[in-house]
């Protein structure tokens, strides 16, 4: 990698840091300054401004984030495990969050929500892409015989994708991540009763 790629990417990784814990509006140029050791000139030079920085850094977090849950499934067999391993990835959301500041997709769907439209439409289509390959979980369950075929996937889908962010937001401002574990053992009892 060349130099000026790793200096872009370095400013793409400390902005996303930030951008999570601290949201869009909440973060200066000044502070990705001060979080990047580079000037502003040399911001510049390979930025036009903030809001590209924020758009780049959210796909980096979002990408980080989804190639963690690809490998935690990845070393799981059934369906079953594959989707109770996406909860064990966030078991330690409070000291130990697969990204800095918990869920880059959660925390932009709640800043953007009514506001940033380039950023709201990056933040849904990432949404999708998350709840679509937990579909693609349920469908693999299904086909192999694990799951009832009766099963409403886009229904389901949605539900494991608004459990675990919901668990990841309830730990998270509570600092106790017994909402995960307690929403990990329902999940894993509502996935029972979708076994054939």
């Amino acid at each position: 990698m060349k130099k000026g790629e790793q200096t872009r990417r370095h400013i793409i990784c400390k902005s996303a840091e930030l951008f999570n814990l601290q949201g869009y509006a909440g973060v200066s140029l000044n502070e990705i300054i001060n979080a990047t050791g580079i000037q502003k000139g040399g911001i510049y030079k390979h930025f036009v401004n903030k809001d590209e920085i924020a758009m780049e850094a959210f796909e980096y977090a979002a990408d980080t984030v989804f190639e963690q849950f690809v490998a935690a499934v990845s070393s799981r067999q059934s369906a079953m495990e594959k989707l109770i391993s996406m909860f064990e990835l966030y078991s330690n959301v409070v000291d130990s969050p697969p990204f800095v500041g918990g869920c880059p997709v959660m925390n932009a769907a709640i800043e953007y929500d009514d506001g940033h439209p380039l950023l709201r439409e990056k933040t849904q289509n990432r949404m999708r892409d998350f709840i679509s390959f937990i579909k693609n979980i349920l469908h693999e369950g299904i086909t192999n015989g694990e799951f009832k075929s009766s099963i409403d996937q886009d229904g389901a889908a949605s539900f494991l994708m608004a459990a675990l962010e919901g668990g990841i937001m309830l730990s998270k401002l509570e600092a106790d991540n017994r909402h995960i574990h307690y929403i990990k053992d329902h999940v894993s009892a509502f996935l029972k009763t979708l076994e054939a």
